[in-house]
């Protein structure tokens, strides 16, 4: 008679402890999960402000606070740099011809572990002449453009973009603008 509570009690102690070990692993998934949200936000929340105040008032020394010095940027047009120099001498290059560009939403902004993508609205004025690659200059149309862009971006140790691919729709900016048919 004496085996029968040895034995429950055997099982309810390898009961338990399987209870308490997977109550801990389900904890740990939680937590991981949890971290892993928080850092989505935190880079979500870098990203509105990139686009919102550095990009849009043109704090081109701010850039650091969201994007890692070597970065590789993919860019519309199939080209890709290296660097953030460059990508900020090509970000002051759409300022050029339309000084009043701007990102004011992200209606859309999501991420999973060191990736964040947003969509937006990028919108200006072509007041001011173009620059060409051949040295010319096309005059300024007056005309407004509103076109969706999206930015991709991979986030690294240090919590700044390492990588970023960036979305929008050249031609219907051209068309906009009055430079393309």
């Amino acid at each position: 008679m004496r085996t029968i509570p040895v034995l429950l009690s055997a099982i309810t102690l390898n009961t338990s402890t399987a209870f308490v070990a997977t109550s801990f692993g389900q904890y740990a998934g939680i937590a991981k999960y949890r971290e892993h949200e928080r850092n989505t936000n935190q880079h979500l929340a870098k990203l509105d402000t990139l686009d919102f105040q550095v990009f849009t008032h043109q704090q081109w020394g701010r850039l650091k606070e969201s994007h890692a010095k070597d970065i590789v940027v993919h860019w519309p047009d199939g080209r890709q740099t290296k660097g953030l120099a460059k990508h900020t001498d090509d970000l002051k290059a759409m300022f050029v011809y339309a000084p009043d560009t701007r990102i004011r939403t992200h209606p859309v902004k999501f991420g999973s572990h060191d990736w964040t993508c947003v969509i937006g609205k990028m919108e200006g004025t072509f007041t001011k002449p173009m620059p060409t690659t051949d040295g010319k200059e096309i005059p300024p149309t007056g005309k407004p453009f509103k076109i969706t862009m999206c930015t991709v971006g991979h986030w690294n140790s240090k919590g700044v973009m390492d990588e970023e691919y960036l979305f929008w729709d050249n031609d219907s900016l051209m068309r906009q603008i009055g430079v393309a048919k």
